[in-house]
């Protein structure tokens, strides 16, 4: 499918990632197209599926969400019941940014944002001691982040 894409699309992809709102029109003369012809790419991207949804980023710590937290999940039993059962619970966890199945020494990478420490001690309580067939939770709190982007590399 990426293949299909010609420097135009691919600029326009570029473009709503730096900031996905600006106008039409403002996009079509970054990219030399008429503003019809920008708005049918734009349809016709979303319509591949290249383009999912266009969001705002919000800022974490002035919402109370300014801890991040990164948490290792070891399940008791590697079959597709435990894992699917874990991945329904997980779905219901507040605050939960994340979660990926991994390789390694875990079987889930979860990535939370709470308001402090005592917040998540309270989520871990609550919620992550809950959850079908953990055997292990392993966290790691972020002192800093270095490098958060949501924009894909686009060649």
């Amino acid at each position: 499918m990426v293949d299909a894409l010609d420097r135009t699309d691919r600029a326009i992809l570029r473009a709503l990632q730096r900031d996905a709102s600006i106008s039409n029109v403002a996009l079509a003369g970054k990219v030399n197209l008429s503003p019809p012809a920008c708005l049918r790419r734009v349809d016709r991207l979303k319509q591949l599926g290249l383009i999912r949804q266009i969001v705002a980023l919000l800022d974490p710590g002035a919402l109370d969400a300014g801890t991040l937290v990164l948490i290792g999940v070891v399940l008791d039993r590697s079959t597709p019941e435990s894992f699917a059962a874990f991945e329904k619970a997980v779905q219901k966890v507040p605050n939960c940014m994340e979660c990926h199945v991994v390789t390694g020494e875990f079987d889930y990478f979860m990535l939370v944002r709470t308001k402090d420490n005592e917040s998540y001690n309270r989520l871990h309580a609550e919620h992550l001691l809950y959850l079908p067939g953990v055997r292990q939770v392993r966290t790691f709190m972020v002192l800093k982040e270095v490098l958060s982007t949501t924009a894909l590399p686009i060649a």
